[in-house]
């Protein structure tokens, strides 16, 4: 990047800041913390402590500031993370949903395919939803993730 693109994207970063504010739900050992800790510091590590009720991290990437809610994923949580139930509360109408199918560089990892089918995405026709395979330990889409998130932070209403 030269240096006049470097200045210009300082200057827009002034004016033109945005925020959003995403929710992590999933199983107990799916990956919540890696990803947060993927995106934030671009580190991974195989040494987690399980998340116990939930963490907040905030995340900057380019002028898009990203609050990460780490929901913990034992079974005593569960029942408030349910995806289809937390879609048909009012107050997400027509929130987009972001499914991120982790660990796969594991032999024993769903196909895309198989993870939209179980997780019953199809159903969900009243919002966008959008499906990515990844790893948090090889870094596999994670780019692509970010992507996703910064260009839905602008598409606010």
């Amino acid at each position: 990047m030269g240096l006049w693109e470097a200045f210009l994207n300082w200057l827009r970063s002034l004016f033109f800041k945005q925020e959003m504010e995403l929710s992590l739900i999933g199983l107990q050992n799916a990956g919540k913390t890696s990803l947060v800790n993927v995106i934030a510091t671009g580190g991974y590590s195989e040494d987690m402590i399980p998340t116990v009720g939930f963490n907040m991290r905030k995340v900057t990437k380019g002028n898009v500031t990203i609050k990460l809610w780490d929901l913990g994923g034992q079974p005593r949580f569960r029942s408030i993370r349910e995806l289809h139930d937390l879609l048909s509360k009012s107050s997400l109408n027509g929130i987009p949903v972001l499914v991120l199918g982790n660990k796969i560089d594991k032999p024993e990892a769903l196909s895309k395919e198989d993870l939209t089918e179980q997780m019953g995405l199809k159903s969900i026709t009243d919002r966008e939803v959008c499906c990515y395979m990844i790893s948090c330990k090889n870094s596999t889409n994670i780019d692509a993730v970010i992507d996703w998130l910064v260009k839905h932070s602008k598409s606010k209403n």
